[in-house]
């Protein structure tokens, strides 16, 4: 078993906290207020914090090779340059959907961005998910989702993983690294009834996904290749949103949350709740960030 405890990054909660984002490069942590349309950004050495304003919801945003930032927003995919706070409209696929939003999103190790969308009141079974190329080329995939969410590839590239957090699954996919093409859907994991629905995801270097529990207080280890729970990691807030590697050895895990649609009476049992958590020097390390651009 692996044997940490959390701790509170910095004194700021979110209203739905998502999309954290290691950059090894300035040493930061990248991640969102999808509801208040921020792009945040902590650097733990500092002890800095600064706020990106987008002026739309913003399901996703992934470092560029060539600097600044590729935003997945209510709106569409946006290029966005973090020193002018300029946002540049690269493509809305979804134009003719006004009532949905991008949710979440994440570039492959080749460089391209896959970013998905819901329905803004969850009220439909709407979403889609999306391959967006370096040379701007959007290649649509999967249709009547519920809530695109997590995404992750396997140590060897072989293999995708997807949620579409309503079905309580996690998917996986034959992945052909050198065209982006997905095939062969499958279930990999199954979160049982009763305790959370998978949200956003990270893996680590012995291909084992951690998987954050919306309503299910923590982030849960599974083994993708048979479905076993490994270890839960309890946190002090319902809805845990994703999680991500970082760090100067990729051995601390930040862990977003949220406090949307929280009552008083359960915000007031969960003063923690939108915070950005961080697991430190765990035993097992992720990967860096893969940034758009191939």
């Amino acid at each position: 078993m692996i044997s940490s405890s959390w701790e509170i990054v910095l004194n700021h909660t979110s209203e739905l906290g998502e999309g954290p984002v290691w950059d090894s490069v300035s040493k930061r942590i990248i991640w969102l207020d999808i509801i208040a349309g921020e792009i945040h950004s902590y650097y733990p050495e500092e002890q800095k914090h600064t706020t990106l304003k987008t002026g739309q919801m913003i399901g996703a945003a992934v470092l560029r090779q060539s600097g600044g930032l590729m935003g997945a927003l209510h709106h569409g995919i946006y290029e966005i340059n973090e020193t002018t706070g300029t946002l540049t409209l690269l493509k809305d696929p979804e134009s003719h959907l006004p009532g949905n939003r991008f949710n979440d999103g994440k570039c492959d190790p080749q460089g391209r961005f896959w970013a998905g969308t819901m329905s803004i009141d969850e009220s439909l079974v709407a979403g889609n998910l999306y391959r967006i190329d370096p040379d701007g080329h959007i290649e649509h995939f999967e249709s009547n989702i519920g809530c695109s969410n997590g995404l992750a590839w396997s140590p060897d590239q072989q293999t995708m993983y997807y949620i579409d957090s309503p079905t309580r699954q996690v998917y996986a996919y034959d992945f052909e690294k050198e065209t982006g093409h997905i095939s062969h859907k499958r279930v990999a994991v199954t979160i049982p009834e009763g305790t959370g629905y998978p949200d956003g995801m990270t893996i680590d270097t012995e291909g084992m996904l951690w998987i954050a529990l919306w309503d299910g207080w923590g982030i849960a280890r599974y083994n993708p290749e048979n479905g076993e729970l490994l270890q839960k990691f309890d946190l002090p807030a319902a809805r845990i949103t994703s999680c991500a590697f970082g760090g100067d050895t990729l051995n601390d895990l930040y862990v977003t949350s949220a406090y949307t649609r929280l009552d008083a009476a359960e915000k007031e049992k969960q003063p923690l709740a939108g915070s950005l958590f961080v697991i430190k020097n765990l035993p097992v390390k992720g990967y860096d960030s893969d940034r758009f651009g191939g």
